[in-house]
C-alpha cells in the first residue's frame, strides 16, 4: 500500500548521473582536514545548550539531533513538537569513501480514514476544520525520527539524547518575546481548547516573559518515549490516550494509524553547480529543494553576480517566479509521480533563463499556467557538524504556530494542523491565500506537500548548511543566503541579508523593511512589480566547514533567540 515505507520512486535517471560525477569527483580530490571542533546553530540558547551536552558526553551529530529537536519540542510549542514532524537531512562521514548523504522524511500523514471530501460541509470547504481543532491533525513523525537517528545513526542510548528535554519539560523554561508573539497570533484558538490554554496560557491570557512554563505530562511522554522507543508514543497507553482524546474531540485517528506510522529514508535531491560544488536538499514531499536547485540553475544562466542590487533583485524575483509556477506539479512521492527529472533538466532551466526579460517584470499570468499549491508557514531549523565530519540540517513544523491548538490530555502532545497544507478545497485557498493543487489533494496515509528545505552545499573545499523556518518563503530564504556565501561574504551575513520574496502568485514583491530603499522601491516599480512590505520572518541557521583548515563557522539569524556554540577545538 503506498505511504508503508518503501515509496514509488519517480524516475531519477538523471540525477543519480550527476550525483554519481560529482562523488567521483570528490573522491579524486585530497583528503579533508577534519573539522577542528564541533558546531551548533539553533534557534534557541536552551536547545544548542542540549546538543552542546550530548557531544561533550560522547555523542555524534546524530545524537546532538536528537536532543535538539526534542528540547526545541518543550521550548519552542508554536514551532516543533511531538505531535509534528520534519525533514533531516544526514551528513555521515566515511573513512575510506566519500560521505554518504541520506534524507528522512518524517512528514506527518494523513490519517487512513482521510479522504478528498475530509472538509467539506454541504458542498462547500470548511477552511477552519483544517486549521483548528483535532480533525486538523495528520499523524505525527517527530517522535520516530528521534528513535530511527538514535538507533540507526546515533553512538548513545536513546534516553540519553531525551534527557535533557525532559528535564526541560519538568522543571521548565521562562517565556521568551517570540512565544508571546507566537501565542498572540494563536491566542483564540488556544483559547477555544481547554487543555492547551491551560499548558500554554495563564488564566486564559499570554504568559509574561519571564514566567516559568512547565509541562509534566509531556516530560511523562517523552520518559516513555525514552524507555520503549517507538511502541513508548506509537502504542501502549500513550498511542491510546492520543486516539481516545483526538475522537472525543472529533477526529479520525485510529491505533492502526499510529501502529503504521514509519519514517521514510529517500534518496536526498543532489544536484552538480557551477565551480565544482553539488547541492544536496530536500526531495518531496518537500517541494522547496527543487525550488532552490531551479533557481541556482536558472541564475548560472544569468549575470547575477556582476548585477547591481535592483538588477539582482530582479533575477532572483524572475527565477523564484518560475521555480513557484512549477511547484504544483508536485506532491507525495508515494502517491505522485513528480517529474523531477524533467524540471531539473539543463535544457530545462536554460529555456526558464531565457524567458526572463532583463529589463522589465514577467507578469505571472502571462507564463503558461500551472496548478498552484498551498501551505502553511510556522517551523524551526538547527544544523549541527560534530569533529568527525557528521552533519545534520532539520526543518521540523507543526504548520501554524501552535499548530491546531489541540492538545491530547494526559500527555502533553500538541498536535499539528498539516491537514491544511494539503488542498482541502481544489477550487479554494489555504490561510494563506494560497491556491490549491490536485497533486496534493488529500488522501488516506498521504503525506502533505512541504517547503521545509534542509540544504547542504558541497565541494571538494568545503561544506555549507542552511536552513530556514518560514512556509513558502523558505526557498527564498535559503536561495539569498547561498548567493551571499557564493559572493564570498562572511558567515554571519548568510542568515542577516534583508529578505524579499516572491512565489508566482500572488503577483507580489513581499518585503521587508531594510530590504530596498525608496529609490530601489521605485526602480522595481518602474519595472513592473507591485510590492508589498511585511514585518521580519525567518530564524535562519548555517554552518560553514572549511575542509582545506579544518576550521568550522556557525551562525544564527539576529531576527530570532539562537546564537551559534562550539565546543571546544581538539588539540
Amino acid at each position: 500500500m503506498p505511504g508503508e515505507g518503501t515509496p514509488l520512486r519517480p524516475e531519477r535517471r538523471l540525477g543519480r548521473l550527476l550525483a554519481g560525477l560529482a562523488l567521483l569527483a570528490l573522491a579524486a580530490t585530497a583528503q579533508a582536514q577534519p573539522p577542528v571542533r564541533a558546531a551548533l546553530a539553533t534557534p534557541h540558547p536552551e536547545a544548542g545548550a542540549a546538543g552542546r551536552s550530548i557531544l561533550e558526553r560522547g555523542g555524534n551529530a546524530f545524537d546532538a539531533a536528537v536532543a535538539i529537536a526534542a528540547s526545541l519540542a518543550v521550548i519552542e510549542p508554536y514551532g516543533s513538537g511531538l505531535g509534528g514532524g520534519g525533514f533531516f537531512l544526514l551528513r555521515e562521514e566515511q573513512d575510506t569513501a566519500p560521505a554518504r548523504y541520506r534524507f528522512l522524511d518524517a512528514r506527518e500523514r494523513a490519517p487512513l480514514a482521510a479522504h478528498a471530501e475530509l472538509y467539506v460541509r454541504d458542498g462547500k470547504a470548511r477552511p477552519e476544520l483544517s486549521r483548528d481543532g483535532a480533525l486538523a491533525a495528520a499523524i505525527p513523525g517527530l517522535p520516530a525520527a528521534l528513535v530511527e537517528l538514535a538507533a540507526r545513526h546515533g553512538r548513545l542510548p536513546l534516553k540519553d539524547s531525551l534527557a535533557p528535554a525532559i528535564r526541560q519539560a519538568r522543571d521548565g523554561f521562562p517565556v521568551d518575546r517570540l512565544y508571546r508573539q507566537r501565542a498572540q497570533f494563536r491566542l483564540s484558538a488556544l483559547r477555544d481548547d481547554p487543555e492547551s490554554a491551560r499548558l500554554f496560557l495563564a488564566g486564559g491570557e499570554i504568559p509574561a516573559e519571564g514566567r516559568r512554563l512547565r509541562q509534566p505530562e509531556l516530560a511523562e511522554t517523552l520518559q516513555q518515549l525514552a524507555e520503549r522507543g517507538r511502541e513508548g508514543f506509537y502504542a501502549g497507553p500513550v498511542a491510546e490516550r492520543l486516539v481516545a482524546g483526538v475522537r472525543a474531540a472529533g477526529g479520525i485517528w485510529s491505533t492502526e494509524d499510529l501502529a503504521r506510522y514509519r519514517v521514510v529514508e529517500r534518496e536526498p535531491l543532489r544536484v552538480v553547480l557551477a565551480e565544482g560544488r553539488e547541492l544536496i536538499g530536500a526531495p518531496p514531499p518537500s517541494a522547496g529543494g527543487i525550488a532552490l536547485a531551479q533557481s541556482l540553475g536558472m541564475l548560472e544562466q544569468l549575470p547575477w553576480r556582476a548585477a547591481g542590487r535592483v538588477q539582482r533583485a530582479h533575477y532572483v524575483v524572475e527565477v523564484l517566479r518560475r521555480a513557484f509556477r512549477d511547484r504544483g506539479l508536485l506532491g507525495d512521492p508515494d502517491f505522485v509521480a513528480n517529474p523531477v527529472e524533467h524540471l531539473l533538466t539543463p535544457a530545462y532551466l536554460r529555456e526558464l533563463a531565457a524567458s526572463i526579460d532583463p529589463q522589465r517584470a514577467t507578469p505571472s499570468a502571462s507564463l503558461p499556467p500551472a496548478p498552484a499549491w498551498r501551505e502553511g508557514e510556522h517551523t524551526t531549523h538547527f544544523a549541527v557538524l560534530d569533529a568527525e565530519g557528521n552533519a545534520v540540517a532539520a526543518t521540523l513544523s507543526i504548520n501554524l504556530p501552535f499548530g491546531a491548538a489541540f492538545s491530547v490530555p494526559g500527555t502533553g502532545v500538541l498536535l499539528n494542523d498539516e491537514m491544511d497544507d494539503f488542498a482541502a478545497d481544489l477550487q479554494g485557498s489555504n490561510a494563506y491565500a494560497l491556491a490549491a493543487s490536485p497533486a496534493n489533494a488529500v488522501a488516506a496515509g498521504k503525506r502533505p506537500l512541504s517547503s521545509m528545505s534542509p540544504t547542504f552545499l558541497d565541494s571538494p573545499g568545503e561544506l555549507a548548511a542552511f536552513g530556514t523556518p518560514g512556509g513558502s518563503r523558505i526557498p527564498g530564504m535559503v536561495l539569498l543566503a547561498v548567493l551571499e556565501y557564493l559572493d564570498g561574504q562572511p558567515i554571519r551575513r548568510w542568515p542577516a541579508v534583508p529578505r524579499y520574496h516572491h512565489q508566482y502568485l500572488p503577483d507580489v514583491i513581499e518585503h521587508e523593511p531594510e530590504a530596498f530603499t525608496a529609490a530601489e522601491i521605485a526602480e522595481l516599480q518602474a519595472r513592473g512589480y507591485p510590492l508589498r512590505e511585511r514585518e521580519p520572518y525567518g530564524n535562519q541557521q548555517v554552518l560553514r566547514w572549511d575542509k582545506r583548515s579544518g576550521e568550522v563557522e556557525a551562525a544564527s539569524d539576529p531576527r530570532g533567540l539562537g546564537r551559534p556554540d562550539y565546543l571546544p577545538a581538539r588539540r
